[in-house]
């Protein structure tokens, strides 16, 4: 990267927002961007997270771009190694390959007031550009708990998405931290050869069938040949998510069907009475993150697996104390906790019009205006922001309606600059920004998330759902297909060459 390079748009991240929002403005006709990647390749959380049994919860065919369908998906749920070779393909088809700055995380983004633009500081050089764009989307940092001992623990100690491929699980003890979106894939791919396998679970998920199948040569062949076959599969797919939304966000109770059927599934496989009732949630099911799988309770009834029911407490030498009082000595621990979604760190790092960074501004819960821009964070916008999040569909579709309005965002500061004296800027208006939050918030009130009786990581520290979307992906599409400037401040700097212009004249008066 060149020294004090200056661009239009600066992306953080080559993950699917990153590289959705470059072919966005590639065809927007901006080229005039680059994307800021830490890593030496692109695919975000689809290259990082490697893990034995990594797929995606969402069907290939809704899970992709609108502008670059795959009519070569190999199943319906594809694994992570056909997801992440899906956006390695994009990068190359679209020519995105001479805008990404490889290894070049971004350490500091302040914004500079008087320029108006964002001064960017990463590991391969400094930049200046006039609009930032953070994509690092809010499953890339993991987190793992500060667990008393663990620090002592001589074995070796892992999150799922920082699998160690060198590290041979076979005949270990091995203790797998917690019981979410990760762990009910990893456990059953690792079961077969450890020799125990412990699995500490605070609170059971709500387990469905995965549908999941292989999609024939002759199906593949048909969107190939006759692409509306593949834009019929997708509409169909979106359909039935969009009907779903009702029942999680206005009237939960209609879940109940949905939770005999979640029981049944476990029952067929789990026959002992006790290790059932380990595995019965206590809470609505939609409250957590409905998981997927036909392979995890066939795990869990393997002879050598045993369930604890309880959240690890702490580590005394090489041996797992969970709250409850059990004991497990392992030689490995697999922590499946999650990620840092409602304090992401790349907050921490961007540092906006009064000196005040993203983390500190959204010190008491995240906020965004459309899930989109903050106040006072001129011309920035984070992609999958707070409140964007899903319980049911593809995050593309949101992804898709930020990106556009992203390019009208853009379009607007062209016209203001053309219509004005100078460059112009958009700052988010505080009024603006509150008067979304409370309206989606009022209509969190009602939903399954608030309602289920579940603690999840959709929730903040102070309790308030800063995450998901209470509404259809049509809706948030509506609502974000136009920037309406009455939302926004209009910040100017005077063109330079009037500047100098002017200052000549007052010196010669």
């Amino acid at each position: 990267m060149a020294e004090h390079e200056h661009v239009r748009v600066a992306v953080i991240g080559s993950g699917f927002g990153g590289l959705g929002a470059a072919v966005r403005l590639r065809r927007a006709g901006i080229t005039d961007f680059v994307v800021l990647e830490r890593r030496d390749s692109v695919g975000g959380t689809w290259r990082d997270n490697s893990y034995p049994g990594c797929a995606c919860d969402v069907p290939s065919h809704l899970y992709s771009f609108s502008f670059a369908p795959n009519p070569d998906w190999p199943r319906n749920f594809s694994g992570q190694e056909h997801i992440r070779a899906y956006l390695e393909r994009v990068a190359d088809t679209f020519g995105l390959r001479p805008h990404i700055r490889f290894d070049s995380e971004v350490l500091q983004a302040r914004w500079d007031a008087e320029e108006l633009r964002w001064e960017v500081e990463t590991r391969s050089g400094t930049l200046t550009a006039d609009m930032l764009v953070s994509a690092t989307g809010p499953l890339s940092d993991p987190m793992i708990p500060d667990i008393p001992g663990l620090d002592g623990f001589t074995g070796k100690v892992f999150h799922s998405a920082q699998w160690d491929h060198d590290y041979d699980l076979r005949g270990k003890r091995v203790a797998v931290i917690g019981t979410g979106a990760s762990a009910i894939q990893i456990i059953p791919e690792i079961q077969p050869v450890v020799g125990k396998l412990t699995v500490f679970q605070r609170t059971p998920a709500w387990v469905m069938p995965r549908m999941d199948r292989e999609i024939s040569r002759f199906e593949r062949r048909l969107h190939a040949a006759v692409p509306p076959t593949r834009a019929l599969r997708r509409q169909l797919l979106w359909i039935i998510r969009e009907f779903q939304v009702g029942a999680f966000t206005k009237h939960p109770a209609q879940l109940g069907l949905v939770e005999k059927l979640a029981k049944h599934h476990m029952t067929k496989v789990v026959k002992d009475p006790v290790l059932r009732a380990k595995l019965t949630p206590d809470y609505r099911i939609g409250c957590k993150r409905i998981l997927l799988s036909n392979t995890y309770y066939p795990a869990l009834v393997r002879p050598n697996v045993d369930v604890v029911a309880s959240g690890l407490k702490e580590v005394r030498g090489n041996t797992l104390v969970a709250a409850d009082g059990t004991e497990a000595e392992v030689d490995a621990v697999i922590f499946g906790t999650g990620f840092h979604v409602t304090d992401m760190p790349i907050a921490q790092r961007i540092t906006g019009a009064d000196g005040t960074t993203l983390a500190e501004a959204w010190k008491d819960g995240m906020e965004a205006l459309r899930g989109s821009t903050a106040a006072g964070f001129p011309n920035f916008m984070t992609v999958i922001g707070p409140n964007t999040g899903l319980g049911n569909s593809s995050m593309i579709l949101i992804i898709e309606a930020q990106l556009n309005y992203l390019v009208d965002y853009l379009r607007q500061l062209d016209t203001l600059t053309t219509a004005g004296a100078g460059r112009a800027a958009l700052d988010a208006r505080p009024e603006a920004v509150r008067a979304w939050n409370d309206r989606v918030q009022e209509r969190m009130k009602r939903t399954v998330w608030t309602t289920g009786g579940c603690r999840s990581w959709y929730l903040d520290a102070n309790g308030r759902n800063t995450t998901v979307w209470p509404g259809t992906t049509g809706e948030f599409r509506r609502v974000t297909r136009r920037v309406d400037l009455a939302e926004y401040r209009v910040l100017r700097v005077p063109d330079r060459t009037r500047r100098q212009a002017a200052d000549t004249a007052g010196a010669a008066r």
